[in-house]
C-alpha cells in the first residue's frame, strides 16, 4: 500500500498539471489563435489548417516517438513521459466535449490581446511547471531532445528552443505577425511560470554574515527567530583577522528583523543575502 500511495503521489499532480494544460490550450490559445512550442504546437497549427481535433492529434503525433523513446531512453524513463501525454490528450477531449456542450465557454479577447497572451502563458506555465517537478513531461519535443542530447553533443535546450523556433515560424502562414508575436509573450511568460513552480513557490533568503561577534549573533537568532544557524571559522585575506561566518535561512516575513539583530549586535558585520526558492527541513517544509 505503501509503495502504491508513493507512486500515486507523483501521478495525481501529473493528471492535475496535463489538466491545467488542456484547459489553457482551449480556453485561451485555440479561440484567441495563439501557438504554442514543441508537438503539441504542430498539433495546435493542423487544427488551424484543417480542423483536426487537438485530442487526436497530439496523441497520434506522440505515439510514434513514444516506440523511439521506450529503446533509446528505457521504459523507466518513459513511464511518466506516456502518463502525461496519455492525460493530456484525454483531457484535451474532455475539453472539447465541454465546449461542444456548451459547458465551458472558451475566452475569446477582441480588443485586449495581451490579456489572452498573459493569462495563456500563466496557465500553460502552471500546467507544464507541475508536470516537469513530478518528473513528468507531455511527450513530444522532450523525447527528442533527450535522444538527441545521447547523440550530439547539444543541450537540451538547444534542441527544443530550434524546434520551437521552426514551429512558430510556420506558424505565420495561418496566423497573423501580430499573433505570433502575441505567442512570444505566452511563451516567455510560460517559462518563467515553470521556472518558478520547478524552484519552488516558497521563497526564503540565506543570509551570510561575516562578524567579530558570531556567537552571540547565533544565540540571538535561535531565541529569538527560532531559526537554525551555522557557524563557520573565516580569515580575513588581507587583515589576516580571525571571523566567523554565520549562516542563516529565514522565511521572507522575518528578513527585516534579523537585518535588524546584526545590526543591534554588530554594526560593521558584513552581510550577503541570496534568493532562496526552495526550503527543506525543520522550521520549513517537508517532502
Amino acid at each position: 500500500m505503501k509503495r502504491i500511495w508513493n507512486q500515486l503521489r507523483l501521478i495525481l499532480p501529473i493528471l492535475v498539471g496535463t489538466a491545467i494544460y488542456a484547459f489553457g490550450l482551449h480556453y485561451f490559445i485555440i479561440p484567441n489563435q495563439l501557438m504554442e512550442g514543441g508537438l503539441t504546437g504542430i498539433a495546435v497549427l493542423l487544427n488551424y489548417a484543417a480542423g483536426w481535433k487537438l485530442s487526436v492529434t497530439t496523441l497520434a503525433l506522440n505515439i510514434p516517438l513514444f516506440l523511439l523513446g521506450w529503446r533509446a531512453l528505457g521504459k523507466f524513463q518513459m513511464l511518466y513521459t506516456v502518463i502525461g501525454t496519455v492525460s493530456l490528450s484525454l483531457f484535451l477531449a474532455l475539453m472539447e466535449y465541454f465546449i461542444h456542450e456548451g459547458w465551458l465557454v472558451p475566452f475569446h479577447s477582441t480588443n485586449d490581446h495581451m490579456l489572452a497572451a498573459l493569462y495563456a502563458g500563466v496557465t500553460l506555465g502552471a500546467g507544464l511547471g507541475i508536470v516537469f517537478r513530478f518528473g513528468g513531461t507531455t511527450g513530444g519535443i522532450d523525447i527528442i531532445a533527450r535522444i538527441l542530447t545521447r547523440w550530439r553533443s547539444l543541450s537540451m535546450g538547444q534542441v527544443i528552443l530550434a524546434f520551437d523556433t521552426v514551429i512558430i515560424g510556420i506558424s505565420i502562414l495561418y496566423i497573423s505577425l501580430e499573433k505570433v508575436l502575441y505567442t512570444l509573450v505566452v511563451v516567455f511568460v510560460a517559462s518563467k511560470m515553470i521556472d518558478f513552480l520547478q524552484e519552488g513557490a516558497y521563497a526564503a533568503k540565506a543570509f551570510s554574515i561575516i562578524t567579530d561577534h558570531g556567537q552571540q549573533l547565533a544565540t540571538t537568532i535561535t531565541h529569538e527567530l527560532e531559526r537554525g544557524v551555522t557557524l563557520m571559522p573565516a580569515k580575513g585575506a588581507f587583515s589576516g583577522e580571525q571571523k566567523e561566518i554565520v549562516y542563516c535561512v529565514v522565511g521572507r516575513a522575518e528578513n527585516r528583523r534579523l537585518k535588524s539583530i546584526i545590526r543591534n549586535i554588530d554594526p560593521r558585520a558584513f552581510i550577503v543575502i541570496n534568493d532562496v526558492h526552495d526550503v527543506l527541513g525543520e522550521g520549513f517544509k517537508e517532502e
